[in-house]
């Protein structure tokens, strides 16, 4: 038996009634929808129930309304570091159409990736067109979720990728988060 999905909360009263196991969700909604901040929230309302909660999110750094980077946040221990940038700044790594990452950051988030084990939660915010189109990025990600060794995962992809990641993890369920702010800069 599933619950359904409507926020934080619910997904955790789910998790609570240990009925769960291996459960993937694929958290997904247009640019500036509030992904990040949806799962920043169950994170922290799932430390509140006392769950451990694994995994990397992504938050935007703004300046005033602009978005100028972002940074990659571990979840297990609270560690922060900058992601991206806008595309044309300096620096080294990967690119997107608006985005420059940075390797060694990538790379931190791999190592992180890298050393799960069996995890009760996890949550990874997000698994975007370096991941999944050129298998560049945050790609131990891939191998986490795909290994099964958790009790929930949540996992954020856009929409214009789902069909991959649904194609990766049939398993998986989508939770669909509307945009309610459409002025908003893409998250």
């Amino acid at each position: 038996m599933q619950i359904l999905i409507d926020s934080p909360d619910s997904l955790l009263a789910s998790f609570l009634s240990g009925i769960e196991t291996g459960r993937l969700i694929l958290v997904t909604g247009p640019g500036g929808s509030g992904k990040t901040r949806w799962c920043q929230a169950l994170a922290k309302r799932a430390n509140v129930l006392g769950i451990h909660v694994d995994g990397l999110v992504s938050p935007a750094v703004f300046e005033g309304d602009v978005k100028l980077g972002i940074d990659l946040l571990d979840l297990g221990s609270a560690e922060q570091r900058r992601l991206a940038v806008r595309r044309g700044e300096c620096g080294d790594g990967h690119n997107t159409l608006d985005w420059h990452f940075d390797s060694e950051t990538l790379d931190w988030g791999n190592n992180i990736l890298g050393q799960f084990g069996t995890c009760l939660f996890i949550i990874l915010d997000e698994l975007g067109p370096l991941e999944l189109e050129r298998g560049l990025g945050l790609t131990n990600g891939i191998g986490v979720i795909t290994a099964r060794r958790y009790r929930l995962a949540c996992v954020v992809v856009r929409p214009s990728l789902l069909d991959d990641a649904q194609a990766l993890w049939p398993w998986g369920e989508t939770f669909f988060i509307p945009c309610s702010h459409p002025s908003e800069g893409s998250v």
